[in-house]
């Protein structure tokens, strides 16, 4: 007897044309950010076309823009896995980027594309395409594909056109890292033995990250695997945000609008009106109290050590942003909440660290740091920014770095009495909800990142300067970017603009400030002891230095 079975249809490998690129660009899960996001990305493929033309190649748009949809984005991951059974294997890929994206619709096509593959974003204020590059490449980075990636003002530069010749001639494309070195042997100081014993303490009593849903909007690189983070002795408490929201219901308005009064005695100011779609309003902002008091008493039911809220999914569609309460847990002075029972004000006098996006590398960075800081009597409160974007004043090169919501209002001059609320834009958060707005204070900063590569946690560390600008220069790229974020101005100590692109690993930079740069210095030595003795790989970045050596 012979049995025979329905076999699938396999789809058959298409050709690679000669001398073609195809060119994809994935999109953001949220229409409302597509559609206004799409006139950048049609200059930007049109950028790219002149280049990839010049070298006598052409560029093959891997599928149509939808004219019904009103943009040409990836918009899904089951989209990207679609649009990648149209792309010969062996073809050159770009992903051109000049929006926020969400790798995970096309990370699959990515994984298993033999072609060379090179990253690409507008080096451009308006949209966050810096930000999705960068996320895009953590990503890559992670999975251990291997990629290239460019960046360019308008196609103009020399540098941007020849490595677009390099890439086509050869698949691969190098950038300078001479600026990285690896942690030499660490001396005997008290820094050092304050690092390993901080070290010592979290691998023996260990510590947990409270996750509210994990993966926000599309961050493969921004989740670690317990099998990484369990050797730190961190460990993660998996969290729903349905938990969160309903909890929120259990708060009544009295205790929010508590929250609320002591912010503005504080001096914290807002800026409202009464357009839901549009304007900041008392409604929205009595929702993020109550998710003030429901994030800290959650997490002191878990006993958390730090906690990070997805919100980008889910919560997004039915309340305010995440991001006031954000800014306030990462700070020491906040509103006070009590216990259940009222006998005791949860974490009072101490930062409960955050991790925005919960970006898992963040968590790691944020426990470490918190803990560092807190012990050499510095103020432990630290941030995460988007590298978004940047330009030399009177010739140094200036980033701008902002968050997508809230920064501890300490890292403001004058505290909340320079902090501004400022309703979150539509196109991203149609709740609304209210940013901690502001201008970060000059000072000493360390800088850092933790992120996946080869199969094991690394951490790049360095120093830099958050410097003042001129009131208009200021106003300038804040109005260039999203006046509604809190932005830093920040110089990064030996480290070139071109240099830190090619390097970082993550669409997210961490910075926490100290007294000064000495205290700066003796900080990142203690941090960089601390990792080394987790077993984290250690990587100095531009003029860090390990006092001491």
């Amino acid at each position: 007897m012979t049995i025979t079975y329905r076999l699938p249809d396999v789809r058959e490998q298409l050709p690679a044309p000669e001398r073609t690129a195809f060119l994809i660009p994935s999109g953001d899960l949220r229409e409302s950010a597509n559609v206004p996001a799409w006139p950048y990305q049609q200059e930007l493929e049109r950028i790219v076309g002149e280049v990839v033309g010049a070298a006598g190649w052409s560029v093959r748009r891997a599928f149509d823009e939808d004219a019904e949809r009103g943009h040409g984005f990836i918009r899904s991951q089951r989209m990207g896995i679609e649009v990648f059974k149209e792309i010969p294997p062996e073809a050159p890929l770009i992903v051109a980027t000049a929006n926020w994206q969400y790798s995970h619709h096309v990370l699959a096509g990515l994984r298993t594309h033999r072609g060379p593959i090179l990253t690409l974003a507008n080096f451009a204020p308006e949209w966050p395409g810096l930000v999705g590059l960068l996320n895009l490449n953590g990503g890559l980075t992670k999975m251990g594909r291997e990629y290239s990636t460019l960046w360019t003002v308008d196609g103009t530069d020399q540098w941007f056109r020849d490595g677009i010749a390099t890439w086509l001639g050869t698949g691969a494309v190098e950038h300078d890292d001479a600026h990285v070195r690896a942690l030499p042997s660490l001396p005997s100081t008290a820094e050092v033995e304050l690092g390993h014993a901080l070290a010592d303490q979290l691998m023996a009593d260990k510590a947990i990250i409270g996750v509210f849903d994990e993966g926000c909007m599309g961050m493969y690189n921004a989740i670690i695997d317990d099998e990484m983070l369990n050797p730190l002795g961190i460990y993660k408490e998996r969290l729903s945000q349905s938990a969160l929201w309903a909890e929120m219901q259990e708060v009544d308005d009295e205790e929010a609008d508590a929250v609320g009064a002591w912010l503005r005695e504080a001096g914290m100011t807002f800026r409202l009106g009464t357009d839901e779609a549009t304007e900041l309003t008392e409604t929205q902002l009595r929702w993020q109290y109550k998710m003030y008091v429901a994030a800290l008493r959650i997490s002191d039911d878990y006993g958390l050590d730090a906690v990070g809220i997805q919100y980008q999914q889910g919560l997004k569609d039915v309340c305010p942003a995440s991001d006031l309460v954000e800014g306030l847990l990462n700070n020491v002075q906040r509103p006070p909440v009590t216990s259940r029972d009222g006998s005791r004000v949860l974490w009072e006098d101490h930062a409960l660290p955050n991790f925005n996006e919960v970006d898992e590398g963040v968590a790691v960075d944020a426990l470490v740091t918190h803990r560092v800081w807190d012990a050499m009597g510095m103020d432990p409160a630290t941030t995460l920014h988007d590298v978004r974007w940047g330009e030399e004043f009177e010739g140094t090169y200036v980033w701008v770095y902002e968050i997508s919501g809230s920064v501890p209002p300490s890292h403001f001059a004058d505290g909340y009495a320079d902090a501004e609320g400022w309703r979150q834009g539509p196109e991203f958060f149609p709740a609304g909800g209210s940013t901690i707005n502001g201008v970060s204070k000059p000072g000493e900063i360390v800088w850092s990142r933790v992120y996946v590569q080869d199969g094991s946690l690394h951490v790049d560390l360095g120093r830099g300067s958050v410097v003042e600008l001129p009131e208009e220069e200021t106003r300038r790229r804040k109005e260039a970017t999203n006046p509604e974020w809190p932005i830093a101005h920040v110089v990064l100590h030996g480290v070139s603009r071109d240099q830190f692109m090619g390097r970082h690993k993550a669409n997210h930079a961490q910075l926490v400030y100290a007294d000064d740069s000495d205290a700066a210095d003796r900080a990142l030595t203690a941090k960089a002891a601390l990792f080394h003795r987790l077993g984290v790989g250690v990587h100095l970045c531009g003029d860090a230095t390990i006092v001491g050596s």
